[in-house]
């Protein structure tokens, strides 16, 4: 490498950039934010530069670069739309040994710009060593998209935690083995999901010797891993113990650190790989061994997810637990079936409801589903969708009512069937569809061959 990445003190650091295009306004904007002491050379600004120089941000000398205008003790910026010029600004600013960054050759240059990710007092710093600042700032958004705006409440929580710790501990050893514990344990999520005092206790717990472990509910969404939130990816590579189910997809487990047990507990019709109240307490008893354990559902896990009942037993045992919502199959799959459940024109009000109740049977509340201008949204009633359309129709639903199965939504594999609720029947007959499967009725079921992308 060809670049040492240090972090200077900004307070007595001056610079001198030459230059008043875009350029040199990307290198001011970034300076401003450590120091003052900058002074741009230029007979023309860039409107935001000018701005600076209103409010008195920047000192400007209006003027073309002159060998005069490089000062010893400061630090250099040629950044003119001219190579040539930028270079000759370099030989005044290497006679004076002045460092010096020239914006259109890195080789020739003492220091570079990297691009920041400024969580205050957190700093992350990102160069591809000027060879391709395209990637630097992709990669730039990439991380500041992946990481918690709550990243500076965090360092300041455990900076104030440093002075306890140095308190009651003299030996360094057990200091270093405190704090891997601590990092481990529940206290950086609750700092981040603003919980700072249940931070504090688990934290007093820690250093009191005690194992603390912690559950991420986690809802997967419904199979394409873009639709994964942040939170959610962030909580998936910390688990180090994965329970899963069967609708969460090859490519979000992948997600998972490689050090991480994976167990399957997934559900279909008549076969419960793992009953629900041991999943139960499979979570609580593997957090109070102090491990960091993931709940890992398809969809949401409070939309027909049972997240509910898990969290429950946590609740009671006072084990600490966070929920990350995930898109649930209705909103993922009508939106790339391109069936919007709601529409000014079709429909004010969507119901979600299960084909397949707890006891095993299809008995829901007909009457009040039958209602215009309403989507009606059905988890899990692929194998009963034959009964739950005549059902519809003998309690007033129009058998020419629209209807649309969705087929492994959201995922390359995806397909959709449309028909109506007479027919819907002879679709299911002559065609070889899967779980899972989302069926959708409608009228805005209509808009599939317009709307469909």
């Amino acid at each position: 490498m060809n670049w040492l990445p240090l972090l200077h003190r900004s307070n007595d650091v001056k610079f001198i950039i030459f230059g008043g295009g875009q350029v040199a306004q990307r290198k001011v904007q970034t300076l401003t934010k450590f120091t003052h002491a900058i002074t741009v050379v230029s007979p023309n600004l860039d409107a935001r530069l000018q701005d600076l120089v209103d409010q008195q941000s920047i000192h400007h000398i209006n003027a073309l670069a002159q060998e005069q205008h490089v000062l010893q003790g400061h630090r250099i910026v040629a950044a003119t739309d001219n190579s040539d010029t930028n270079q000759e600004i370099a030989r005044w600013a290497k006679a004076l040994s002045c460092p010096v960054s020239i914006a259109d050759d890195p080789a020739g240059s003492d220091f570079i710009f990297p691009a920041i990710i400024d969580r205050n007092p957190v700093m992350i710093t990102v160069s591809s060593a000027s060879e391709s600042p395209a990637l630097t700032r992709y990669l730039r958004n990439q991380l500041d998209a992946a990481l918690s705006p709550r990243i500076s409440q965090l360092a300041k929580f455990t900076s104030s935690l440093r002075k306890t710790i140095r308190t009651h501990f003299d030996d360094t050893q057990k200091r270093q083995q405190l704090w891997r514990k601590l990092m481990s344990s529940p206290m950086p999520n609750l700092v981040l999901a603003g919980k700072e005092d249940q931070a504090e206790k688990v934290c007093n717990e820690v250093i009191a010797g005690k194992s603390i472990g912690e559950v991420f509910l986690v809802g997967a969404g419904p199979g394409d891993p873009d639709l994964l939130t942040l939170k959610a990816v962030r909580l998936i590579q910390q688990a180090d113990i994965v329970f899963y189910d069967r609708l969460v997809s090859k490519p979000i487990l992948e997600y998972c650190s490689s050090h991480a047990e994976m167990f399957y507990v997934g559900k279909a019709m008549s076969d419960h790989s793992v009953p629900q109240n041991e999943i139960n307490q499979l979570l609580a008893d593997h957090a109070k061994l102090g491990k960091t354990v993931l709940r890992l559902k398809g969809g949401d896990p409070f939309i027909f997810g049972r997240g509910g009942e898990e969290i429950e037993l946590l609740a009671d045992q006072q084990i600490p637990f966070q929920v990350v919502p995930g898109i649930t199959a209705a909103s993922g799959c009508s939106s790339y079936a391109g069936i919007p459940l709601t529409h000014r024109d079709y429909a004010q009000s969507v119901r979600f409801v299960t084909g397949h109740l707890k006891d095993g049977t299809t008995n829901l509340p007909w009457n009040e589903l039958i209602h215009p201008q309403q989507t009606l949204v059905i988890y899990m009633g692929l194998t009963g969708i034959s009964y739950i359309s005549k059902a519809l129709i003998q309690h007033g639903m129009s058998p020419d009512t629209p209807i649309a199965l969705v087929e492994k939504g959201t995922l390359p594999e995806q397909k959709v069937y449309t028909s109506t609720l007479a027919n819907i029947g002879g679709v299911i007959a002559s065609n070889s569809i899967s779980a899972p499967t989302l069926t959708i009725v409608g009228d805005v079921v209509r808009l599939h061959k317009k709307l469909k992308w």
